[in-house]
């Protein structure tokens, strides 16, 4: 008993570490669209601006045309005045699959073997990232093909959350659900700081390995997975050592002697279990109490995360006139933020028992910081500095908080009757109602940055 005792811890911080390192690749490879955008379409005013000063200096008349300067400084198609539209076009399609994937993949989850379905999941999302950076290696410039592997890496990308979700589910109870959880749950934090530190490296050289080198990450993760995750926590001596070979070569042997002994053979009295306890249906799922509340309460909150995913670099170099590598480094300040909000929304939920309450204090209080941080940024960086962290914590706290502890308490309500079929499609629901509303809001931000090229809105940061 000993011996299943410490595989069991073996295993359970085993699953915890692995869980935590696939879904950080996920998010590591969303990262890189919002670091590039300034790339595919670069200040080309100011290049012009720029061009004609030096001319001007040397005493010869400007010979480079703003035209003919905007042709050259960004990236086909996305060299045109409608560059807004054509960026936020890549961000809808990715938005949108993953909105309708996500209902999807929870139910197909259910009746899945876990680890096969994320690994199959992990390898095709490094493909499809992988490709859209071989649109820069092989000179594509159709809007097409760029909608089109979003789109699918949308589609695919749906896989992880559900999935790792239900694992890490059915290794722990509700009693530190939101400790563990909020510890575990700033993968997606940590992912976004990676990834933008990676994309922000090839950048300004090579923007195609901005995305292959993601692309490659988590398609190795995906083997990882397949080699090594375990999907639920081990029932018996022999199910926890096979996977401890180690364990089941050494310690076995010193429970029995090296003699042969004869061990009288005991009558063994077979029960037959009932069926087993078939996957939730999706109307099945939104009659749990509380999944359709939680479900919009977390479309409002991922709606303002995601633009600040999506976003908050091209902002920054639009406002601030720093370069794409150090405006996605400013950038992951948010996600500093949000990690350590989402380590104390756990804790308060656990000490207090009401997670409802502690997701809507912090979004109340997030309301007025957002609308603050439009103010206070025009008194300069180290403002802005603080007010990412707070804006963070308090909007990826309660964002945290919902996806993780609430989805797995849900998943496993008292309602259900012991059926632990359903945490997948529960997860899906609430991830997926959230994806509605990131999908939505991402539209409007495109429009409210053009106002950042008036002149009486620049060097406001």
């Amino acid at each position: 008993m000993a011996i299943c005792d410490i595989s069991h811890l073996q295993a359970v911080a085993l699953t915890l570490i692995l869980t935590f390192l696939l879904y950080t690749s996920f998010h590591l490879s969303r990262k890189p669209i919002s670091i590039v955008k300034s790339e595919l379409h670069k200040n080309c005013t100011s290049v012009s601006e720029l061009a004609t000063i030096a001319s001007g200096s040397g005493g010869q008349q400007p010979s480079l045309t703003p035209l003919h300067t905007d042709l050259d400084c960004s990236w086909k198609p996305f060299d045109k005045s409608n560059y807004k539209q054509l960026l936020g076009a890549m961000d809808y399609s990715f938005l949108c699959a993953y909105a309708v994937g996500m209902y999807l993949s929870g139910i197909i989850g259910e009746r899945l073997p876990i680890r096969l379905y994320l690994t199959v999941g992990m390898l095709t999302s490094g493909l499809f990232t992988c490709l859209f950076g071989l649109g820069y290696v092989y000179n594509i410039h159709s809007l097409g093909f760029y909608v089109f592997v979003q789109v699918a890496n949308g589609l695919v990308q749906t896989t992880g959350w559900p999935s790792v979700v239900t694992c890490i589910g059915n290794w722990f109870g509700k009693g530190r659900r939101g400790l563990i959880m909020g510890l575990w749950n700033s993968h997606t934090s940590v992912g976004n700081i990676l990834g933008s530190l990676i994309a922000g490296y090839w950048v300004s050289s090579n923007w195609g390995l901005s995305f292959i080198v993601p692309g490659l990450i988590i398609a190795a993760m995906g083997v990882v997975c397949f080699l090594f995750l375990i999907e639920r926590d081990a029932t018996s001596l022999k199910h926890c050592l096979a996977f401890f070979p180690l364990l089941q070569s050494y310690d076995t042997e010193l429970l029995l002697p090296r003699e042969s002994v004869c061990v009288p053979v005991q009558p063994v009295l077979v029960v037959k279990s009932e069926s087993k306890p078939t996957a939730i249906s999706f109307t099945g799922a939104l009659r749990i109490p509380g999944v359709i509340e939680f479900s919009l309460c977390l479309l409002f909150a991922k709606l303002v995360s995601y633009t600040f995913l999506f976003w908050l670099p091209l902002y920054i170099t639009k406002a601030a006139h720093l370069d794409a590598k150090k405006a996605g480094d400013l950038s992951t300040l948010f996600d500093v933020g949000g990690i350590v909000g989402g380590i104390l929304a756990g804790v308060i939920s656990d000490k207090l028992g009401k997670r409802a309450t502690t997701c809507a204090v912090m979004l109340l209080l997030a309301a007025p910081t957002l609308y603050g941080f439009s103010m206070i940024s025009q008194l300069g960086l180290g403002p802005t500095t603080g007010m990412l962290l707070v804006c963070g914590g308090l909007v990826n706290g309660p964002y945290s908080l919902i996806t993780t502890a609430v989805s797995a308490d849900l998943g496993t309500h008292k309602s259900l009757k012991g059926n632990a079929k359903a945490l997948s499609t529960v997860t899906a629901i609430i991830d997926g109602t959230g994806s509605v509303g990131q999908y939505h809001w991402s539209a409007d931000l495109k429009d409210y940055i053009a106002i950042l090229k008036l002149p009486k809105y620049r060097n406001t940061i």
